[in-house]
């Protein structure tokens, strides 16, 4: 019943997490409608597009992440009850294969996407470019945050479903 509690708390825990996907979603288009009205720069002007795609994708990260993990919550006890070894057999897979998801993406991927972006700000000298890349580099800075809480909460789930099993 313990590891029904503990994969419960991770799917709460993670549903507050995401939420802060649409917060800083919500921000980013506010920040693409202040520079859509107060922009006078050619630079302000170029930030009106970048940061609300960001805005829109940091939005729907966030509402999928939060349907999915919302539904989740109510499939734990049903899984549970129904066949407890299979529960446990089928987080672990789960969990395992989004610890290497969370290390290739997150880890990996994320880091040279912002060097490159942060390579076109110095290489390319138009407004367009570099709103683009500033734009970039924050939005990837805020999914580098919230999933590495993420990984932590989930690497220690992992832990608690390794002692389960054993």
């Amino acid at each position: 019943m313990a590891i029904l509690k503990a994969a419960t708390d991770w799917a709460k825990a993670e549903v507050f997490s995401t939420s802060f996907f649409i917060l800083f979603g919500i921000a980013f288009v506010a920040a693409s409608i202040g520079f859509w009205h107060l922009g006078k720069t050619d630079l302000a002007k170029a930030y009106i597009i970048p940061t609300l795609v960001a805005g829109a994708m940091l939005m729907t990260i966030g509402f999928g992440l939060l349907f999915t993990n919302k539904a989740r919550i109510s499939q734990f006890e049903k899984a549970y009850n129904k066949d407890t070894s299979a529960f446990i057999k089928s987080e672990t897979a789960r969990v395992d294969a989004t610890l290497k998801e969370y290390n290739t993406v997150v880890f990996k991927a994320i880091p040279l996407i912002i060097i490159v972006a942060a390579l076109l700000i110095i290489l390319i000298n138009t407004p367009i470019w570099r709103a683009i890349s500033i734009t970039t580099i924050a939005m990837l800075i805020v999914i580098l945050i919230i999933d590495g809480t993420a990984y932590a909460r989930i690497s220690e789930y992992k832990e608690q479903l390794t002692i389960v099993e054993k």
